[in-house]
């Protein structure tokens, strides 16, 4: 079993956890990382992009000139894709970018990014986090104590309205809870920082 330090919001080190082998001890797989990241960044996809094609563009429905003794190329249409004002040639129209993974992979790639944050050091375990009023200043002192990267995911185990509005004035610091966790936010931040009971309670979720 991994073993991390715990701190306190002071940033000195109170004791150590163990962490499950079967949630932050897996091999990590990056190909199943990959695939997740890419679903879920498809899923983001408002897919709203839209050009015209020769179809949907105003005019050209008569013949510009005559077939034969021009001289010039043949034409059908001023609207075509190499004309000026013409259509576009395999137009993007809306449509839904969004696709299902697996259950069992999406398991596994969270296991995975966890297991990355412990093999990395990037993982900085809290006793606890409690704001008595949702100061920004207070946050920042917090993160600076426990000495968190320039980008930072704070995990807790249920909703704390003090810290999430304390942290969300600072930038590249965001709040998560257990249940709203993914493989996106978890590899896009340098530390990842979580409470002692989140801990267990990803352990329990994702057994």
């Amino acid at each position: 079993m991994p073993k991390v330090n715990v701190y306190n919001m002071l940033g000195e080190q109170v004791g150590e956890i163990e962490l499950k082998d079967d949630i932050f001890g897996v091999e990590v797989n990056e190909h199943v990382l990959y695939e997740v990241v890419k679903n879920q960044l498809a899923n983001k996809r408002q897919g709203t992009q839209s050009a015209k094609t020769r179809a949907d563009v105003r005019g050209g429905g008569r013949k510009p000139w005559r077939q034969k003794g021009t001289g010039r190329a043949r034409q059908g249409s001023i609207r075509a894709p190499h004309w000026v004002g013409g259509g576009v040639a395999f137009a993007p129209k809306p449509r839904d970018y969004s696709y299902k993974v697996p259950k069992k992979v999406k398991r596994l790639a969270i296991k995975s990014a966890l297991s990355s944050k412990v093999v990395n050091n990037e993982i900085i375990v809290l006793e606890e986090l409690n704001l008595e009023q949702p100061k920004t200043k207070e946050m920042a002192k917090i993160l600076a104590n426990v000495k968190a990267g320039k980008k930072a995911l704070v995990v807790m185990d249920e909703k704390n309205v003090n810290v999430i509005k304390a942290a969300r004035n600072i930038p590249n610091v965001q709040t998560a809870l257990v249940n709203t966790l993914n493989v996106y936010d978890i590899l896009n931040f340098d530390s990842f920082i979580i409470t002692k009971d989140a801990v267990r309670k990803v352990e329990e979720v994702f057994a």
